[in-house]
């Protein structure tokens, strides 16, 4: 069985162009057409907020906010405005991992968020009437604090949600 299993790898190695297996990109590859020019950083592009959405966001929360549950990631829809209402909420909204770590410069961010829980947004007229809009400078201030217990801390932002008789909904914590 040994010596069938070296003349498999044998003849392999034989087979492969040079001889060896290609393991480090060819260096004379040439991009494909339309992608000659050196792409745009995000925080540089200018993009509008449903596009930073798209590219920072819809990977995990889905088109319009759904959430996926089954793998941990909340609900947005019809209930993140909900968080302004209470205490470190307005915060928390800021500090969460996909949107304090994104590519996403501190005014795009604050953009985003704007996007989300604007009348007619992911938010659902969730926010509370008067909502402020968020400012590059709030966000600058508050993305690199960093949330330790990430389920804890959202779930007591949830409690004080609760308490204020907000029904909360059953994907919204997946925890």
């Amino acid at each position: 069985m040994r010596s069938l299993f070296c003349v498999l790898a044998l003849a392999l190695v034989i087979a492969s162009p040079s001889g060896e297996a290609r393991v480090i990109p060819d260096p004379r590859q040439k991009p494909a057409p339309g992608n000659e020019a050196r792409q745009t950083p995000i925080h540089q592009a200018n993009y509008s907020p449903a596009v930073n959405y798209q590219l920072q966001c819809l990977g995990c929360h889905l088109t319009n906010g759904e959430g996926a549950p089954r793998s941990d990631i909340p609900m947005m829809k019809n209930f993140v405005g909900n968080f302004l209402k209470v205490e470190g909420g307005r915060e928390f909204l800021i500090q969460v991992p996909g949107a304090s770590q994104s590519a996403l410069s501190n005014s795009q961010l604050a953009e985003l968020l704007n996007w989300m829980l604007k009348d007619g947004g992911i938010a659902g007229g969730s926010a509370p009437k008067g909502f402020e809009p968020y400012t590059e400078q709030e966000v600058e201030t508050h993305r690199g604090i960093m949330i330790k217990d990430l389920p804890g801390y959202r779930l007591n932002l949830i409690k004080q949600i609760k308490a204020l008789n907000i029904d909360i909904p059953k994907n919204v914590t997946p925890y």
